[in-house]
């Protein structure tokens, strides 16, 4: 495989997500596969924020440290990345940006050009043209799509843009072809075909396959983007979506709205989720689904709000009073963001219980090629019942759950209280029924159990070493091992965190050493497989400072383990 890796650095407000928008999309209409991640900083405008671009002749969708192509858009750029720079980075940009910083470095006047097309503002597309020339994309691609982008611009905005993308674009043909600068990618007619699509839309489109027609959540940063996302939607999908005065309302609005008959969720990160907990326990006494999506990053308190962590795992495990069941999905794969985030609704539905999607920062800022999102065999079964005279809401049954009635859907009176109750669902103090309905809820995770997700296992099934990730590790750990091709190693990564499944101690008790990776700083998913399976796993590769892993760095970190157990 080669790729390349293009970042772009500057202050927010300078328009670096406008650039990554319009860059990857053209790349990949024109048969490259791409990825791309963003990190800032929590600021409307000022600071330094980055955004890296790999540009690949095959799929790739991992972070990686190294850059190829740094456009440092003010002074602060450099000394933002300069850990990431190499001695073969290509610099390009304002003088004043990048003198003596390379040897090789490239002056491009991006706003001198913008000024003679029209206007400084359009400093952003000059760079897309830069690098769509430097990429031999076909010019007319650039313009067809600058067209599309900005159609709701007035038409001079519009042929304004169109020509400060041909000057960036003849400068980025000219370092192809009089300053040597050749990537040698080859295109892939079938890089077309994918979807691109970051985290955050496939978390809100797999709720829409789910059947989500109501959304309440208050905003925080990562997760509001699904509020956000959903919220267009409204029309076309027949989507409530109400932004709520706290995180408390949105949790109980939601799980009115699922008593009500609706498939409800609320998107929150941990703060917010922490003032969701007493609704979190009042669906396990209600016994009333909700899907709760937590887009994770540092905490405590609001450590830092727009970084990326996997903090909250053991806090979504125990979180509310007393014991109910739950079920807590960890998507790593693109493909599995959109198919968990629908499984959630369905199985939240069935079992009658609170369904956890787990993201964070990373996963959702960042924008994958999908290769494909089938929804032809798609159907959302309902399961609440027309109700009869003789309706018991809290029916004692053999596996748990209860018929789930709807309010004025039957004859029946649909009752339900936060206080312990009869199966009727009045309050009941009757110690012994207590425990018979306690025991009746807690069945479900038989149910539960019996649809957990799949481990999925990457390389020789003959291990030694096996790494274990969860989450969004998924893509950097597997690019890890393909580079380090090391026949005895293999990577085993969970989407599904609880309940843990149950081939986890077979495939640890066959390894003779087990690390796992994640993104904390007291490797919560190792605890919680000592937990489940009373194994003490050998080593941990753990990281905390708010950015994820870089490929790099994780085949480094092995290596590392490896030789010290050689010795």
């Amino acid at each position: 495989m080669k790729d390349i890796s293009i970042v772009l650095c500057g202050e927010a407000g300078q328009g670096i997500q406008t650039v990554e928008n319009i860059l990857v999309s053209i790349l990949k209409l024109s048969g490259y596969f791409v990825f791309s991640a963003r990190e800032f900083m929590s600021r409307i405008r000022g600071g330094s924020n980055s955004t890296e671009i790999r540009v690949s002749d095959s799929p790739v969708n991992s972070f990686v440290e190294k850059i190829d192509v740094l456009i440092p858009l003010d002074s602060k750029a450099f000394d933002h990345v300069r850990w990431r720079i190499g001695k073969d980075t290509i610099i390009i940009g304002e003088k004043e940006f990048i003198g003596g910083k390379s040897k090789k470095t490239f002056e491009v006047p991006f706003i001198e050009l913008a000024k003679e097309a029209g206007n400084k503002l359009y400093a952003n597309t000059v760079t897309v043209g830069v690098l769509s020339g430097m990429l031999d994309v076909d010019f007319d691609r650039v313009k067809y799509f600058i067209r599309g982008y900005f159609k709701k611009k007035d038409r001079k905005i519009i042929e304004d843009n169109i020509e400060a993308a041909k000057k960036g674009y003849e400068i980025g043909k000219d370092m192809v072809e009089a300053k040597g600068i050749d990537f040698d990618l080859k295109k892939d007619e079938k890089a077309k075909e994918h979807l691109l699509l970051n985290g955050t839309e496939l978390v809100s489109l797999g709720a829409i396959a789910g059947g989500c027609n109501f959304i309440s959540s208050y905003p925080m940063s990562p997760s509001t983007g699904v509020l956000t996302f959903l919220s267009q939607q409204q029309e076309e999908f027949g989507i409530v979506a109400e932004q709520a005065e706290s995180e408390i309302c949105a949790i109980n609005m939601s799980l009115g709205a699922f008593y009500a008959g609706a498939r409800a969720m609320v998107t929150t990160s941990g703060g917010g989720f922490a003032l969701m907990v007493e609704g979190l326990s009042l669906a396990g006494m209600l016994e009333t689904p909700i899907v709760i999506h937590l887009a994770q990053r540092p905490g405590p308190a609001t450590g830092l709000p727009t970084r990326s962590e996997q903090g909250d795992l053991l806090f979504a495990l125990f979180a509310g009073h007393g014991e109910f069941p739950r079920v807590i999905f960890a998507p790593g794969k693109a493909e599995d963001i959109f198919n968990l985030s629908r499984k959630a609704f369905d199985l939240a539905d069935k079992v009658q219980v609170p369904a956890i999607i787990m993201t964070d920062q990373y996963l959702l800022d960042s924008s994958f090629l999908v290769s494909s999102i089938d929804i032809s065999k798609l159907k959302n079964k309902k399961y609440f019942v027309k109700t009869g005279k003789d309706y018991k809401r809290y029916k004692v049954t053999k596996d748990g759950v209860s018929p789930r009635g709807i309010p004025g859907y039957g004859e029946g009176l649909v009752v339900v209280d936060s206080d312990e109750h009869d199966e009727e669902g009045h309050i009941t103090e009757d110690l012994d029924f207590r425990t018979e309905i306690v025991d009746k809820r807690l069945r479900k995770m038989d149910l539960i159990k019996k649809e957990i997700e799949p481990t999925e296992l990457v390389g020789n099934k003959n291990y030694k070493t096996l790494v274990i990730g969860w989450g969004s590790t998924y893509y950097g750990i597997k690019e890890a091992l393909d580079r380090m091709d090391n026949k005895n190693m293999a990577f085993l990564h969970y989407k599904q965190v609880y309940p843990l499944h149950p081939d986890t101690r077979k495939h640890i008790e066959k390894a003779d050493k087990t690390i796992v990776v994640e993104n904390n700083a007291t490797g919560q998913f190792a605890k919680l497989i000592k937990m489940e399976t009373g194994i003490q796993v050998d080593g941990s590769i753990l990281k905390y400072n708010g950015l994820p892993f870089g490929v790099e760095e994780i085949v480094g970190k092995l290596k590392a383990i490896l030789k010290k157990e050689d010795k």
